[in-house]
């Protein structure tokens, strides 16, 4: 089966195609109607059995843990993004629903403007208190960016960088597992990047601290933003190159070895950058499997 370009995964830029444009707070006209992406905590705002989004100056009116911003275009008018308290009542016609990675109910283009949300409104919500000094960032017009009055320092949106791995030996590859993920699924090592260092210094290290295995030959594959809140994923292969399989408990539930004779009950979805290296470096899990 082909797989796709990984740039075509959720939560990146290309899943949205020619529909969206960019565009930045200041540009905001509060009295020009448009479409919304309204989150109530884990859950995108949608108009009653369907993916299309709520439409007009205010469908919504509250109350917000996070006001309204724009975002960008949608198909030529205004895109805005705002997060209700999670008791606000809904309008009739429209509807919450789940908008996470594992989500089945909706296209890539609505979990990837629910990801473009669920970014623009962390870091607004992190931004109204100046770390420095106590004040109130205002916005830096042409970005994202915020700048206090008090003392002008200014701030820009923060993304966090992540490595995820899959780990060879042979024809075995190595899955991990965490407490609160769906029984029976596991997934790739993955973890932060540090002070002071590389993308692939990050896969040696998470990989010798979650597993106590050695690897080599790490090779760059592809990358996702993942919006949880905001972190960009980079994705890898290694070798493996020694040691004993002693899963860090405090961090996995479980780490094994699989094949295609003997694969994992079941993968990651298909929305995450986990699955995409998974089908393209190891595609006898999955066929095996028969996970969709």
């Amino acid at each position: 089966m082909p797989q796709p370009d990984p740039t075509h995964l959720p939560f990146s830029l290309a899943a949205l195609g020619s529909d969206f444009a960019p565009a930045t707070p200041d540009q905001n006209r509060p009295e020009t109607p448009g479409c919304w992406i309204i989150l109530r905590e884990n859950a995108l705002v949608l108009c009653s059995g369907t993916n299309a989004l709520p439409d007009g100056v205010l469908p919504v009116p509250g109350p917000f843990a996070v006001p309204p911003v724009l975002v960008g275009l949608w198909q030529g008018r205004p895109l805005r993004a705002a997060r209700l308290e999670p008791e606000a009542a809904l309008p009739a016609g429209l509807a919450a629903v789940s908008a996470s990675y594992r989500s089945q109910g909706l296209d890539d283009r609505c979990i990837t403007l629910a990801g473009l949300a669920r970014q623009v409104l962390h870091w607004r919500d992190r931004s109204r208190i100046c770390p420095a000094c106590g004040g109130s960032p205002g916005e830096i017009g042409g970005s994202f960016g915020a700048r206090c009055p008090s003392c002008a320092r200014e701030y820009y949106p923060r993304i966090h960088p992540a490595v995820i791995v899959l780990i060879t030996r042979g024809d075995e590859f190595l899955l991990v597992r965490k407490a609160d993920w769906p029984a029976g699924q596991y997934g790739l090592v993955a973890g932060f990047v540090e002070f002071c260092e590389t993308l692939e210094e990050c896969v040696v290290r998470e990989v010798l601290e979650e597993t106590g295995l050695a690897v080599s030959d790490v090779r760059y594959l592809a990358s996702q933003s993942w919006p949880f809140p905001s972190q960009l994923m980079a994705g890898f292969t290694a070798a493996y190159a020694g040691g004993e399989l002693v899963p860090d408990a405090t961090e996995l539930e479980a780490a094994a070895w699989f094949s295609a004779r003997r694969p994992p009950p079941i993968l990651p979805p298909r929305a995450s950058i986990a699955r995409y290296i998974i089908d393209r470096f190891a595609p006898g899990l999955g066929n095996a499997t028969g996970n969709p």
